[in-house]
């Protein structure tokens, strides 16, 4: 295939569309825009090991200019898309120059939701590697540290910072930590990994305000108490970044809206990928919006065979963990409310889990998705029964015949 194809956004799923399009052998020009002026880079590492010293930027580095090169990728960094002309099909950026194009795929990922919190310094929310920086600067000096969320992010932050020497309060609204998605079984799982680490947790309370400056910080939550704290972390979710995308005429409903081959809807010349693309599954039936590195790099390389392979499209529907915001994790053999699907849950030992997802369907016995806690086997299982759409019921047999004593 030739024609150029312009891939908006410099994370993993943007790198990764762009080098797996070279993969499928497309042979016309490939455009790669960033807003971030460095190199591209990964950031699980941001919240682990780079926030906590032990790797330097070089180490997360996602393609270097050596590498672009040798894959023919045009680098266009450090100028934010700013609009989306579908009709001229052209990338409009910040700086007023425009990057035409045949295919465009949108990649421009989710930033975090900023802090309703104002304060002049020591509050941060975790997106960026200058973010990363900024936290890390403030981390190097003594204190206490209160992270307020207790999602993914937070529980790694809070890790790292407990890691690094400093006294860390974890603050969520809900019962358990990373409950909202995991649900409260799993969720106490891991409120446990927090507690038996000496990490303080204050869950089933909001934040009602900060006040302060960095080194000098209080925390006043809902029921009244307060938490000192020298420094602040805001992980309270992350929102698709759509906004250069307002008049485009797309659209866009928490995603860029596509179909089940990660086309935006009416439009055969734009893809997204990524934590930006809410796509129609093939498998599950509804719309999904998936805020997963996994994801992003196995979704890239769906849409790069996609776009280079049209008469060959493949509905991209990953085989991975997928439990919904909605979702109850309860005990075995019990069924949630009418019209909810059916999850069982089963611990090997104290500090292992497996919980299953059933259909999303009343008539759908399929297996779901599945969430493992320090449960490698259980995990691999359930992916290969997913994969050739076993039942839940397999599933559950499958996992009871692994909680056998693990061996000394």
């Amino acid at each position: 295939m030739s024609g150029t194809v312009a891939v908006v956004g410099s994370s993993v799923a943007g790198v990764r569309t762009a080098q797996a399009l070279r993969t499928e052998e497309h042979d016309g020009p490939v455009v790669l825009i960033g807003a971030e002026a460095g190199l591209p880079y990964d950031k699980p590492p941001l919240s682990k090991q780079f926030l906590a010293g032990t790797w330097g930027a070089d180490r997360i580095t996602l393609l270097t200019e050596a590498a672009a090169r040798a894959a023919g990728i045009e680098l266009r960094l450090g100028v934010p898309a700013q609009h989306l002309d579908v009709a001229g099909r052209e990338v409009l950026l910040a700086d007023g120059h425009r990057v035409s194009y045949d295919h465009v795929v949108i990649a421009t990922g989710s930033a975090a939701r900023p802090s309703p919190w104002p304060v002049a310094s020591g509050v941060h929310v975790l997106r960026t590697l200058d973010d990363s920086r900024a936290l890390r600067a403030d981390l190097e000096r003594s204190g206490p540290v209160v992270v307020v969320g207790g999602g993914f992010i937070g529980a790694e932050v809070a890790a790292t910072a407990h890691a690094s020497g400093h006294a860390v309060t974890v603050v969520d609204p809900l019962p358990a930590p990373i409950g909202r998605l995991l649900g409260p079984e799993i969720g106490e799982l891991m409120g446990q990994v927090h507690r038996r680490h000496g990490v303080d947790t204050r869950l089933g309370v909001g934040v009602q305000d900060i006040t302060g400056e960095a080194g000098n910080l209080m925390v006043t939550l809902t029921d009244g108490r307060q938490v000192e704290a020298a420094t602040v972390v805001v992980g309270i979710g992350a929102i698709p970044t759509t906004g250069w995308l307002a008049k485009s005429g797309l659209l866009v409903d928490n995603g860029v809206v596509c179909d089940e081959y990660c086309r935006a809807v009416e439009r055969d010349d734009v893809w997204a990928v990524g934590d930006v693309a809410r796509w129609d599954h093939p498998r599950l039936g509804e719309a999904v919006r998936v805020e997963h590195w996994t994801n992003a790099v196995e979704q890239a390389a769906c849409v790069a065979f996609n776009l280079t392979h049209p008469g060959q499209l493949r509905g991209y529907a990953p085989h991975r963990i997928r439990v919904e915001r909605s979702v109850r994790l309860e005990d075995p053999d019990r069924r949630t409310a009418p019209g909810c699907r059916e999850t069982s849950v089963h611990r090997r030992a104290r500090r292992r889990a497996a919980a299953l997802r059933g259909g999303l369907q009343r008539r759908d016995s399929r297996l779901a998705g599945a969430v493992a806690v320090n449960w490698p086997r259980a995990l691999v299982a359930c992916r290969r029964l997913l994969a050739v759409g076993a039942s839940g019921d397999e599933a559950a047999k499958l996992v009871e015949t692994l909680l056998v004593p693990a061996v000394a």
